[in-house]
């Protein structure tokens, strides 16, 4: 279904209603983490410092730490620590289902990714590395904050319950990192994690469902459907699907488990009724390893 420039502004408008309190929310969360540059952890040409070693045969006179080699008869040399010079891309399901929230009291999932993903930008930010929504310019400082805000509000929902990064977006250098319910068709996860894997890319996927989700709290007659009107199931026993629903989402999330862990990267998942700072620092230790 297409629609039209009023309508297209209207869903935008309304979506970035929040803006003002997401930033002021993820501001408050991302101070929770204390921010670090992700080094590699070998000697190169970074900032930090690392460790003295001996000097070498042969090493150049610029290279020797002259007032820690004054201490001692050997001359020694101050390595630093290599740092990487990538990006990190931060992608945010707007798929139909990520409207959904099981109590008027909770956030709705796209909200709760919203947050965490630009609290994970701001602890980044801090840390002087370069991030950004993936397919648009990685940038520093605190305007990529606003722009990064803006960007995640303006994002017009789907008109359908899947949606998918494009795996061609995925650039050499990155880290990334995916944030949906991965509830419907997960094709693209495959596809996404081969192109990630043939361009030495690493990353984090990240689950984030409603506790009804989770938990399947139904019974009697139920009518099911997706937010998109695309899916219907009419249930008059909701509960006897319980023990299905669960094993159908813990084999989901196996698989994605093992398709992550096949590319060399992380899955993690979230409930919306717990605290987000648990997920925010998950995500930024595991960004750096």
């Amino acid at each position: 279904m297409s629609l039209s420039p009023a309508e297209l502004r209207a869903r935008a408008q309304a979506a970035s209603a929040h803006l003002p309190g997401l930033i002021l929310s993820a501001e408050r969360l991302s101070r929770l983490v204390a921010p670090g540059a992700h080094g590699m952890r070998r000697a190169g040409a970074g900032e930090d410092f690392w460790q003295y070693r001996a000097a070498e045969p042969g090493e150049s006179a610029r290279n020797i730490d002259w007032r820690r080699s004054a201490r001692s008869d050997v001359e020694f040399v101050r390595d630093r620590e290599a740092q990487t010079a990538q990006s990190v891309g931060i992608w945010v399901s707007r798929g139909q289902g990520m409207d959904y929230s099981g109590d008027p009291e909770r956030l709705p999932k796209g909200q709760r990714a919203q947050l965490l993903a630009l609290a994970l930008a701001m602890v980044l930010l801090r840390g002087g590395e370069k991030v950004g929504l993936l397919g648009r310019p990685a940038r520093t400082g605190r305007r990529q904050v606003d722009r990064m805000a803006e960007g995640l509000t303006g994002l017009i929902p789907v008109d359908t319950d899947d949606d998918a990064p494009s795996a061609e977006a995925v650039r050499t250098n990155q880290r990334l990192v995916i944030i949906s319910d991965f509830l419907t068709e997960t094709d693209w996860v495959a596809a996404l994690l081969s192109r990630a894997t043939a361009l030495g890319v690493r990353g984090v996927l990240l689950q984030v469902l409603d506790p009804d989700e989770e938990e399947f709290p139904y019974s009697g007659a139920v009518d099911f459907r997706s937010l998109s009107g695309n899916m219907r199931h009419d249930s008059r026993d909701a509960a006897g699907l319980r023990d299905a629903y669960l094993m159908r989402l813990a084999q989901r999330r196996d698989w994605l488990t093992a398709q992550a862990q096949g590319a060399g990267w992380y899955f993690g998942h979230h409930r919306t009724d717990h605290p987000p700072a648990h997920a925010l620092s998950w995500l930024y230790q595991v960004l750096g390893g």
